[in-house]
């Protein structure tokens, strides 16, 4: 049978309303929506429901799940087909928190397994945008126990517990599965995650949707997920004026940033995995053997196992983001 040939993919992307969400994914990614509370893009998923599909070239109009079936080890890399199979590992968003998210957290592959029959959700943030002022939230700011979580949350006074980051462009954070966290109002965020989409709302600030209903809390179900550990760094240090730098590696997944001045080679013949890039800044081509395809801000490219390498060249000074599994 014959097969198309592979070449890096772009996909539709899928838009998600939020109460939280806000125009920046519009306005700032150039994202196809005229909602004013637009929060997530979805730009490469495998989430039951919410499967990516292709949005340009010869493979236009196929799903990232038909991709799969079609291409396995190809596409994903064998050693990441014969551990995840048909199911896509990674889920790829830009988020706009035009307002605070609710404060949460994610179960484990274990308990995620059990609870829901899904993975767990180990995730990392890459700050896109970051109005003056902006926070967030990550983990807890001082050595705790589940006896003072409660008497704190049951005294309405929660937030004075958790540990409350000032934020500005570029920053990283690595968000383990477990990790109690929010991101703060005027943060627009690239995150890496692992394909789920359970999570524990644990506080909602009292919100009311439109019809004056409160979002669903799961206060018994986090308490059981939550890494009650006090740790001393939650930011992610790394040098951003590095051309090439590692942000994070975890069994999840392994995430480069790249800052492109002019053309650069990428071999990735000894990497068994797709590669994900990301468009944080800037714009040019990506040359793949037998052809092109253009990037500009906001666009993400899942570029097949098979490719081997590219070439990178930049239109403009570009920031990307290079993601695989490891």
């Amino acid at each position: 049978m014959h097969k198309t040939p592979l070449y890096p993919l772009k996909f539709e992307p899928i838009l998600k309303d939020k109460i939280w969400g806000g125009e920046k994914l519009k306005k700032v990614l150039d994202k196809p929506t005229d909602s004013k509370e637009c929060g997530e893009s979805w730009e490469l998923s495998g989430v039951a429901g919410d499967v990516s599909i292709v949005s340009e070239g010869e493979l236009k109009g196929k799903s990232l799940t038909e991709l799969i079936g079609t291409y396995t080890g190809d596409l994903l890399g064998k050693k990441v087909y014969s551990r995840f199979g048909n199911n896509f590992p990674l889920l790829i968003k830009f988020i706009d928190a035009n307002q605070d998210l609710s404060i949460q957290v994610h179960p484990n592959d274990a308990m995620a397994k059990e609870r829901h029959n899904s993975f767990g959700k180990t995730e990392m943030w890459y700050v896109v945008d970051a109005e003056p002022g902006a926070t967030l939230i990550s983990g807890f700011n001082k050595p705790t126990s589940k006896e003072e979580y409660l008497e704190y949350f049951n005294s309405g006074k929660l937030t004075d517990l958790l540990n409350k980051e000032n934020v500005e462009n570029d920053d990283v954070f690595y968000l383990p599965a477990g990790r109690v966290h929010t991101i703060g109002k005027g943060l627009l965020i690239a995150e890496i995650q692992q394909t789920s989409d359970i999570t524990y709302r644990i506080y909602d600030f009292d919100r009311t949707d439109a019809q004056g209903n409160k979002r669903e809390l799961h206060v018994e179900q986090a308490l059981g997920a939550i890494d009650f550990g006090f740790y001393k760094e939650y930011k992610t240090a790394y040098d951003k004026s590095a051309s090439e730098t590692n942000l994070v590696s975890c069994n999840y997944f392994t995430t480069n940033k790249l800052i492109v001045e002019k053309e650069v080679k990428r071999d990735y013949q000894s990497i068994d995995s797709f590669i994900v890039l990301m468009c944080l800044a800037g714009s040019g081509t990506i040359d793949f053997g037998r052809g092109k395809i253009s990037y500009t801000l906001g666009d993400t490219l899942l570029v097949p196992n098979q490719l081997g390498e590219i070439d990178i060249n930049p239109e403009q000074k570009s920031k990307l983001m290079e993601v695989y599994i490891s």
